[in-house]
């Protein structure tokens, strides 16, 4: 398929609009700049990139972030017939994989793709792609709690360490913190607020690496635009 056909069918503007990128020099292909028109590339295998920023090429590749509602399981089905994330993706044909987990009663952000290398390397703590939480707690939370958290916390599985803390409201005795870590490990973020003292009553993640979940609604689904995929190669290195 021809190079601006490419770039086209993958939301990067009008054949004549994407000619003009290649004409300027701003796309590359598989690490070399190219400036003449009619390249023909496998959009399945080749590696693009505007502007320095790869894009996702392959028509059948598919991004979404999910605002996982509370009680829903982090699975493509379930046995016993509890809400799953079957219930708002089983009309798509593409089997989708989710980027991690979120327990049952844990809100927020989820990503869901069939990119089986990217959602490997998202979800591998090797890549250290930071996760955002937004927990509410019981108050008062002292003031040392972030840099306890950022030293460390003993866990029975191991020492767990957040990224960043800070205290984002407090009404009453309820007090909303953030947490930001890259750990993966099962409930690490209700299990480290617990073990200093303040248990979890709400958990909600809000970012997934330079993905937000702004204001999507509870059990809403939106595609990622071609600069949010183009971040996430980024981050782990694709």
């Amino acid at each position: 398929m021809r190079l601006q056909r490419v770039l086209a069918a993958a939301g990067l503007g009008s054949r004549r609009a994407c000619e003009a990128l290649i004409d300027e020099g701003r796309v590359e292909v598989d690490g070399t700049v190219v400036t003449t028109q009619g390249m023909r590339v496998d959009p399945n295998r080749a590696v693009i990139k505007v502007d320095g920023m790869r894009i996702s090429s392959a028509p059948d590749r598919v991004y979404l972030v999910l605002n996982k509602p509370r009680g829903v399981l982090s699975t493509m089905s379930d046995d016993r017939g509890r809400p799953s994330l079957a219930d708002f993706v089983a009309d798509r044909a593409a089997r989708l994989f989710h980027v991690g987990r979120l327990d049952a009663d844990t809100e927020g952000l989820l990503l869901l793709t069939n990119d089986g290398e990217l959602a490997h390397r998202l979800a591998h703590p090797s890549y250290g792609v930071p996760k955002t939480y937004l927990a509410e707690v019981t108050g008062p939370v002292a003031r040392d709690v972030g840099k306890r958290l950022r030293a460390g916390i003993e866990l029975d599985d191991g020492l767990v360490k957040a990224d960043s803390f800070r205290l984002v409201d407090t009404v009453g005795n309820r007090v909303m913190v953030e947490v930001v870590l890259h750990e993966g490990r099962k409930h690490v973020v209700r299990r480290m607020l617990a073990e200093i003292g303040h248990p979890v009553s709400r958990l909600v993640r809000t970012d997934y690496g330079p993905i937000s979940l702004g204001n999507l609604k509870p059990g809403k689904q939106r595609k990622l635009s071609q600069q949010e995929i183009g971040a996430l190669f980024h981050a782990v290195g694709l």
